[in-house]
C-alpha cells in the first residue's frame, strides 16, 4: 500500500496562478475604468493639481484634454510600455497604483512640454499622492 503525499509545489503554483489572475483582472478593470471615465477623471485631476499648486497653466482646458487623452491611451498600451514608463518611480510608495504612477511620470516628463503649462512644482512623491487622491478610486471600483 503506497502512501499519498501531496505536492506542496502544486498548491503553491495554484495559489500563485490565482493571485496572478486576480491581479490581471484588477489591472484590466482599472484600465477600462480610466478609459470610460477619462473626461471626469481628467477634470478632477486638473482641479486637484491646481488646488495643490502642482501645476500652473494658461489653459485649464488644454491640460484637461491632455490628461483625458492620456487616460484613454493607457487602455491601448502594452503592459511592457506602461512598466517602462513607471520604472523610475516604481518604488515611490508601497503597493502603488500603476495608473497613478503612470500619470505621475506623464506629468513630470511629458506634460511640461505643452505651451499651456507654465510650471510644475513638487517632488515625485507629492505629485503621486495628489494624483492618487483622484485615481485611487479606480482601484476600489468607486
Amino acid at each position: 500500500m503506497g502512501s499519498y503525499s501531496p505536492n506542496p509545489y502544486r498548491a503553491d503554483a495554484k495559489a500563485s496562478d490565482s493571485i496572478d489572475r486576480k491581479r490581471e483582472q484588477e489591472r484590466r478593470y482599472m484600465l477600462q475604468a480610466a478609459f470610460k471615465n477619462s473626461e471626469e477623471l481628467a477634470t478632477r485631476l486638473v482641479q486637484r493639481l491646481l488646488d495643490k499648486h502642482i501645476i500652473e497653466t494658461t489653459s485649464v482646458d488644454a491640460i484637461r484634454e491632455a490628461l483625458s487623452k492620456q487616460l484613454k491611451k493607457l487602455s491601448e498600451m502594452e503592459e511592457h510600455d506602461i512598466n517602462f514608463k513607471i520604472a523610475p518611480i516604481r518604488q515611490l510608495v508601497p503597493n502603488a497604483n500603476f495608473v497613478s504612477l503612470y500619470m505621475t511620470q506623464y506629468i513630470i516628463e511629458d506634460l511640461i512640454d505643452p505651451r499651456d503649462i507654465e510650471d510644475i512644482f513638487g517632488e515625485e512623491g507629492d505629485i503621486y499622492l495628489v494624483i492618487d487622491s483622484i485615481l485611487g478610486s479606480l482601484r476600489s471600483g468607486e
